[in-house]
């Protein structure tokens, strides 16, 4: 086996923000794993961003505080970037480069993966099809998470998205059949008092034992936060394509990553896209949403959602938008929901989910899942409706009809959408709870479901 040649140099040129620039410097590859040591003697990581001429842009993981051109070593390697992986990891705590911050012992094994993976071949994807239940109403019933799919969470500041990552975390599970199901959960620019949150919940309800999780928080470097997601999602790929297990990603927040993108974009001196992030942003995130699906022949799966708070609120924010174009649909919290006391402040009208008719249905969930889906959006949409109308004209210029779809809103909302934060609703009740809402209008309002499930499963019918 051919010896990696390590080539050791002192000639930094120059350092800016997270970034060092080392002259004079023979075959530089991008991607490749840099040593630096400090004047001081401490070791640090860092990655080559650029290679142009003699000269080679290096990415500081631990920053760049301490270093000078004068006493700084930079010791290039030959690798790229890799991380031990093993099914030991289940249960783990690790940093944003994968170091145990849960005074475990480190990974050892044999294999090592490249953090930047391999493409999945498009002839060898298969189509998700295949239902996860999270036991949230809102998602379970209205917009379907599928095996295999990518659904990010629009969220805006100071809403309960952490929450409501730790829930689908807690309580994400495949139907059916006995499956290997594992949660990755990799948190980047967090605070000490988030991340002490997530590693309290996960052990308070016993679900730590089939998680994953790796954390980057606020006051690491922010060039850490581009390492971490990539960690997260090299062990997902192992755990679901090589011990056949069905593999959650939850990514967040994805706004720090890309703020982490723009500083170093930024120190680079490139040229800035819109609202000053870089052209090639789009690019960078579908590298880590396309690492999610299924591939034909394996057992395994990665589903992925990514969580990210939208600054102002803005959904035509270049981060969402962009999300948006990447992945199958969206899940939208509501700061007006969030007003009136409901968790999860889902707003189900904004929603999507793209594969959602894939996953549902008979010997999935339950046959008449799509009709109710449908006749619930369609009644809550029209209260929603006549609150606007209510505004403008007074509730006792309605129509008894009128009066009943917004009873109908309110009742949604409380009822459907509100549900405490460890409640764990299986598909049935969701369903179930779904029918109790429509047998409050009448039956002939119910055009969006066919009349065989509604003799089969209307209240009416039923008692």
């Amino acid at each position: 086996m051919d010896l990696i040649k390590i080539r050791e140099y002192t000639s930094v040129g120059e350092v800016s923000g997270p970034l060092i620039v080392v002259q004079g410097v023979e075959g530089a590859a991008y991607g490749e794993v840099v040593e630096i040591e400090t004047p001081s003697g401490d070791k640090r990581k860092g990655q080559v961003l650029e290679a142009r001429g003699d000269a080679a842009v290096v990415q500081v993981f631990e920053g760049t505080s301490g270093l000078d051109t004068s006493g700084t070593k930079v010791r290039f390697t030959g690798e790229t970037m890799k991380i031990p992986v093993s099914v030991e990891m289940l249960g783990r705590f690790f940093d944003g480069l994968g170091r145990p911050i849960d005074k475990g012992p480190e990974i050892i094994s044999e294999s090592r993966y490249d953090v930047n993976g391999a493409p999945m071949n498009p002839y060898r994807r298969e189509y998700p099809n295949e239902f996860i239940q999270t036991g949230i109403s809102t998602i379970d019933c209205m917009n379907t998470l599928v095996r295999g799919q990518k659904l990010p969470i629009f969220s805006g500041s100071g809403l309960p998205h952490n929450e409501l990552a730790a829930q689908i975390a807690r309580q994400a599970k495949v139907l059916g059949k006995e499956e290997q199901f594992a949660v990755i959960f990799a948190a980047m620019g967090i605070t000490y008092e988030e991340s002490n949150f997530f590693m309290k919940d996960f052990e308070r309800t016993g679900a730590m034992e089939r998680i994953v999780a790796f954390m980057n928080l606020a006051d690491d470097p922010a060039i850490e936060r581009l390492i971490t997601p990539k960690m997260a999602l090299t062990t997902a790929e192992y755990l679901a394509f090589e011990e056949d297990m069905h593999v959650l990603v939850i990514l967040t927040d994805m706004t720090n990553y890309c703020e982490a993108l723009r500083e170093i974009s930024a120190s680079r001196e490139e040229v800035p896209g819109r609202r000053g992030y870089p052209g090639y942003m789009y690019t960078d995130l579908a590298m880590s949403y396309e690492r999610a699906g299924r591939i034909s022949g394996k057992k395994g799966s990665i589903t992925q959602m990514q969580i990210l708070s939208m600054p102002d609120d803005d959904i035509t924010h270049p981060i969402p938008d962009l999300t948006g174009y990447i992945t199958e649909g969206q899940f939208v919290l509501s700061r007006e929901l969030h007003r009136k006391g409901i968790y999860p402040p889902v707003d189900v009208l904004p929603s999507l989910s793209r594969l959602m008719n894939q996953g549902i249905g008979a010997g999935k969930t339950r046959e008449d899942h799509s009709g109710v889906s449908n006749q619930l959006y369609s009644a809550y949409a029209e209260g929603r409706d006549m609150r606007d109308l209510v505004a403008v004209v007074g509730e006792e210029a309605l129509t008894d009809r009128d009066k009943k779809y917004l009873e109908f809103a309110d009742r949604f909302e409380r009822e459907f959408v509100t549900q405490d934060r460890d409640e764990n609703r299986s598909i049935e009740e969701t369903l179930d709870l779904g029918w109790d809402l429509l047998s409050m209008l009448p039956e002939r309002e119910l055009k969006r479901i066919d009349d065989d499930i509604i003799e089969k499963y209307h209240p009416k019918h039923r008692s």
